[in-house]
């Protein structure tokens, strides 16, 4: 490989002629937000939260066809609570996916709970229902506690949450889906979500849409909806003096940050759409490519497109992920592995887990290309024509 990618780098630099870096998944964010944001300032809503809180919660909701919304200050602020809404403590367990980021994991120990971790679907990456009927039905022969089932949408694509539902159903165990990366997918028809007794989504800045940093739980019980805001809020009583009964967090989302949701939102549909074309247009740079396919299938109809992924054959395709993810660095272009599987990381060690494979596998074959909405026509161009040259320069065996 002796060509060097930063020879032929697009027009768009930076300060002194460097080169601007092309990130996996940057904030998309401009005018409209600036708006929004001002607003929200000017209207004196400073502190934390006002009417643009109480607003971004009820357009969240109807959106997704939920009773109740609650914005709070993460993702990871939404799992904890949630869990702890379903009385996840020391001595029972929570059945989770290996193929997840951290923060699933670590809400779980937050609350005391013992996660058990649930290998995937090779096809999608997102919880195997087959799977976790096996495990359930071994931890109710021992005589486990199941506080929930934590099913994860990964990458966009919602999980197969209807099947899951009617399995913890059938076993009688609340199910908090993690849906932090699916905000507008869908499955069979139904908003990322809309299933679970409850569901989370991030709104951090790498995700499809942004509140800097933030989440939200949703959920159609409004007893679990006024536990999340109390225990949001410090656990405060209801008195004139600052009194606690129990243990509080100061989880909720500021109104600034709910008024920059707020503009992201209406911009959702849009923003996935442009995700789209850059998924079709990666589709087509690989087209012709043996031993590449892309994670998750062709079936992204109901995907929100966050990212897109390839999978790599190197006994096909003569090359590995890795390779590809090194020559898009030279070139200042971010690409990444799938999630490294909560299985295979070190602080969890010891974590009970039922492999089949499947996550090890896509982990050590996946990259995760740039899909930022924000991306322009010119940026992705010259991703895709680094990815070209990356695959002209290949073994002649390797391609056809």
């Amino acid at each position: 490989m002796g060509h060097d990618p930063f020879q032929a780098r697009y027009s768009g630099a930076g300060s002194g002629g460097r080169p601007v870096r092309i990130y996996l998944s940057a904030p998309d964010v401009g005018e409209l937000e600036e708006r929004y944001v001002v607003r929200a300032m000017r209207s004196g809503w400073i502190a934390p939260l006002g009417p643009d809180v109480d607003a971004f919660e009820e357009e969240v909701a109807a959106r997704i066809g939920r009773a109740y919304a609650v914005a709070l200050s993460s993702g990871t602020a939404a799992l904890h609570l949630g869990l702890l809404s379903l009385r996840a403590r020391p001595g029972t367990v929570v059945v989770t996916s290996t193929l997840t980021f951290a923060a699933t994991v670590n809400a779980i120990m937050y609350t005391g709970a013992t996660p058990y971790l649930v290998d995937c679907d090779p096809n999608t990456g997102n919880m195997d229902p087959a799977l976790l009927q096996e495990v359930l039905a071994g931890l109710a022969s021992r005589g486990e506690n199941v506080a929930a089932i934590v099913p994860v949408d990964l990458l966009g694509k919602a999980a197969d949450c209807e099947r899951i539902g009617e399995i913890a159903e059938d076993w009688g165990i609340p199910v908090l889906v993690d849906a932090a990366e699916s905000l507008g997918a869908a499955s069979r028809g139904r908003p990322a979500g809309s299933r679970g007794d409850l569901a989370i989504f991030s709104f951090n800045g790498n995700k499809i849409m942004t509140t800097s940093g933030g989440g939200m739980l949703l959920t159609d019980d409004p007893e679990i909806a006024q536990h999340v805001r109390y225990l949001a809020t410090q656990a405060r009583q209801p008195v004139a003096h600052y009194e606690h009964e129990d243990i509080g967090f100061n989880y909720r989302m500021s109104n600034l940050l709910a008024a920059l949701g707020r503009a992201q939102l209406s911009r959702l549909d849009a923003m996935i759409q442009r995700r789209r074309e850059i998924r079709a247009l990666y589709r087509e740079s690989f087209a012709e490519v043996p031993g590449v396919a892309f994670f998750g299938g062709d079936d992204d109809e109901e995907d929100n497109f966050w990212l897109t992924s390839i999978l790599v054959d190197p006994a096909v395709a003569g090359w590995g992920a890795r390779d590809l993810l090194a020559w898009l660095e030279r070139a200042d272009i971010e690409s990444r592995p799938l999630w490294k599987p909560m299985h295979a990381q070190p602080v969890f060690a010891g974590v009970p887990a039922t492999l089949n494979g499947s996550a090890d596998y896509l982990f050590q074959h996946g990259l995760t290309l740039p899909s930022g909405s924000g991306l322009t026509d010119e940026q992705v161009g010259f991703i895709t024509s680094a990815i070209g040259e990356f695959l002209a320069l290949q073994p002649a065996g390797a391609l056809p």
